[in-house]
C-alpha cells in the first residue's frame, strides 16, 4: 500500500473509532454494567406535576419537533428523542457521527438529571428540574 493510502486509512480508521466512543456520556449514572455483562438503564421521570403529565408527546417520526434532539441512552442504546423523558414513540435510532444536527446530552450525575451541550460532563450542563431559566440548556450542532 502507497504511503499516502495508509496515511488516509489511519484517518478514516481514527475517525470512526472517535465517532464510536463518543456515542455515550462518560460518568453517566444513568447507565450501570451488570454483573452478567448486560447493562441497568434509568431515563429521567416526568415530573410529579405540571402541564407535560397531560400534554400528548411529539412521536420522533411526527414532524412536530422543532429542537435540538435530545440524546437519551436507553435499553436499546443511545436514542434520538424529542423530549428528556423518552417516552414511548418519541425516539429513533441514534444518528450521531453520521448527521449533523441540534443535539443535547441527557444524563444524571451526582442523582441529578442533566442536560449537556455535548457527550461530556465537563461541557455546558443544567439542570433539567431547575427552575426556568436556570434550566434552558445550551445545545450544538454535532
Amino acid at each position: 500500500m502507497k504511503p499516502h493510502a495508509q496515511w488516509f486509512a489511519l484517518i478514516a480508521f481514527a475517525l470512526a473509532a472517535s465517532a464510536a466512543s463518543a456515542q455515550f456520556v462518560k460518568g453517566n449514572e444513568a447507565v450501570r454494567a451488570l454483573p452478567g455483562g448486560g447493562k441497568q438503564v434509568e431515563t429521567a421521570p416526568l415530573p410529579s406535576t405540571g402541564p407535560i403529565r397531560s400534554m400528548k408527546p411529539c412521536a420522533a417520526a411526527a414532524g412536530c419537533h422543532a429542537g435540538p434532539w435530545h440524546m437519551v441512552e436507553t435499553a436499546e442504546g443511545l436514542r434520538e428523542c424529542t423530549e428528556v423523558y423518552a417516552r414511548a414513540g418519541t425516539c429513533r435510532a441514534s444518528s450521531y457521527g453520521t448527521t449533523q444536527l441540534a443535539r443535547l446530552w441527557v444524563v444524571k450525575s451526582r442523582g441529578e438529571w442533566l442536560q449537556c451541550q455535548y457527550p461530556d460532563l465537563a461541557s455546558k450542563c443544567v439542570k433539567v428540574f431547575a427552575r426556568p431559566p436556570a434550566n434552558l440548556p445550551f445545545d450544538a450542532v454535532q
